[in-house]
């Protein structure tokens, strides 16, 4: 169960809105408002779409054209966790500077695996106690034929509906919080059979490394990520050394089950977690003294593909993700 961390209270000066649409004239009906208001304040206005929709978008706006900010959206969207902390400073930036952060973001989910998919949609959710407080302004487009799952999932994860240039309570929306917890709720596919499993008994960090990167270096993961897994997976360990429960046993294995292959390092322990982790799901405050000492978990979503915790009665277990090439062969470790 996530508890919700103290002064994680919401602030209304932050948006975070989805405009359902069905064809681009309700697209450029709840879109050019967003874009032309926040030319017309000052904002600093940023409109991360695929090249089809930014030429549209340049001919709709015209002259406020070169005030709006094109990113490419493969870069903008490589890393949801990474995303979200660039989002945060950039908004906190334009809140120092006296001016606000507006955002059109429409994500790519076709190409997305089952797993990509749920942790973008957890994002959605974690953006709005992210960036509360900030100022900033975020609109979110969700074409009418995307899944059905997609879609909903949307409802659940913004406060306010747009309906052409007018905003409106969204009834489905979920606290953030209870999201997740729902989210994290589910139950992980069982290691393979074949796993490479080791019992931790000494706080021997040293060691472990060694143990984990030789086994790694037998699998495709590349060399920058081998880093981050060794960094990531020290973190872990250590977290349940002090926090867990014996017996702690790291798994190993490379995995193609959940639609981009990846190889998977697992932590278990038989303890529970103090209340009030948060799970590091919301990134540190530029510039906030109070983050210190609070990025360890956070700091392991910034390293690894995907980050996946359960707790419950039987333990906490920690898997971390890192994507392997398209074309790996993950029948060799």
């Amino acid at each position: 169960m996530i508890t919700r961390p103290a002064g994680s209270a919401q602030s209304d000066s932050f948006t975070h809105r989805v405009l359902p649409y069905d064809g681009m004239d309700q697209y450029l009906d709840g879109v050019l408002p967003f874009l032309l208001d926040g030319v017309d304040a000052g904002d600093r206005v940023v409109a991360v779409c695929g090249t089809g929709r930014e030429t549209l978008l340049r001919d709709a706006l015209g002259p406020a054209a070169p005030n709006v900010e094109f990113p490419d959206p493969a870069t903008w969207y490589a890393h949801p966790p990474r995303t979200l902390a660039d989002c945060l400073h950039d908004a906190a930036d334009a809140a120092r500077s006296g001016y606000r952060l507006r955002v059109l973001g429409e994500p790519v989910w076709a190409t997305r695996s089952p797993i990509e998919v749920a942790e973008w949609q957890r994002t959605e959710a974690v953006t709005n106690l992210a960036l509360r407080g900030t100022g900033a302004s975020i609109m979110c487009p969700y074409a009418a034929a995307l899944p059905a799952g997609v879609v909903a999932a949307a409802r659940r994860t913004h406060p306010e509906t747009v309906h052409g240039a007018r905003a409106v309570t969204n009834p489905g929306f979920m606290d953030p919080w209870a999201y997740c917890e729902r989210h994290d709720g589910e139950p992980l596919p069982e290691p393979p059979p074949d796993a490479d499993t080791f019992k931790i008994d000494l706080p021997d960090l040293y060691w472990l490394r060694a143990y984990v990167g030789e086994y790694a270096r037998r699998t495709p993961l590349p060399e920058e990520d081998l880093q981050r897994l060794l960094v990531a997976v020290t973190e872990i360990v250590t977290n349940a050394l002090r926090h867990g429960e014996p017996p702690i046993v790291l798994r190993m294995w490379t995995d193609a089950s959940g639609g981009v292959p990846a190889f998977v390092c697992e932590v278990g322990d038989a303890g529970r977690w103090p209340p009030g982790t948060g799970y590091g799901l919301v990134p540190p405050r530029p510039g906030d003294a109070a983050s210190v000492g609070r990025f360890g978990l956070w700091a392991v979503r910034l390293l690894c593909s995907t980050v996946q915790i359960r707790l419950g009665d039987g333990g906490s277990v920690v898997r971390l993700r890192f994507a392997l090439p398209p074309s790996a062969d993950t029948n060799g470790a």
